[in-house]
């Protein structure tokens, strides 16, 4: 029998380039060491983008922003973005509490849906893989929706909610696919890629 990833990936050193925390405790949860170097990348993608073209683009954009050359030997730097879409378009972060309230009322008694995409990065290759969950909300009242921008400020948020939050356990009726994609990292997915990645 072979090792399973963890005891593989001792050899690597995983370098995250995400100041999230939800990236941060879902990579933790997978128990996987891991180095964490924020990246600044302009988040700006072509308009004719789709769905999960979208964050392909942008956690690529992010890859090409740590310089190759930075990278030693036995590295995996990782890079990831999440969109929510809705409607044919991306439902971006919200820009205050009026945008975040007019996002959730968007939001209420709707299906959207939540792209996550990953890039893998080592000095030899690149690999970029997405994920898509569909999120179903039930009708939402308005006292919920201020309630939980005022107690929870989801403005660093795509869609305006965290699903690991109080209006993850009230307003979510079904989830369709990886509910940690939602979160911001499909780890079901990435174990597998990581696995590949390294030669398993």
């Amino acid at each position: 029998m072979g090792m399973i990833l963890n005891e593989r990936i001792k050899d690597y050193r995983i370098i995250l380039a995400s100041a999230s925390p939800r990236r941060h405790a879902l990579l933790n949860g997978m128990g996987l060491d891991f180095d964490i170097v924020p990246i600044h990348a302009e988040e700006i993608y072509p308009d004719h983008l789709n769905a999960q073209e979208v964050p392909e683009f942008l956690s690529r954009l992010k890859s090409d922003a740590f310089p190759v050359e930075k990278l030693q030997k036995n590295d995996i730097l990782v890079t990831a973005d999440t969109i929510v879409w809705k409607d044919g378009h991306v439902i971006e972060k919200p820009v205050d509490k009026s945008d975040a309230i007019k996002i959730l009322k968007n939001l209420s008694g709707n299906q959207h849906e939540v792209f996550t995409s990953v890039t893998l990065k080592s000095v030899e290759k690149q690999h970029t893989f997405s994920v898509r969950s569909a999120v179903w909300f039930r009708d939402l009242k308005d006292e919920e929706i201020e309630y939980y921008i005022d107690t929870h400020q989801p403005f660093d948020k795509a869609g305006s909610y965290g699903v690991q939050e109080w209006i993850g356990y009230i307003a979510i009726e079904k989830i369709e696919g990886s509910y940690f994609n939602v979160m911001g990292l499909p780890t079901q997915q990435l174990y597998k890629e990581l696995c590949t990645f390294i030669g398993e």
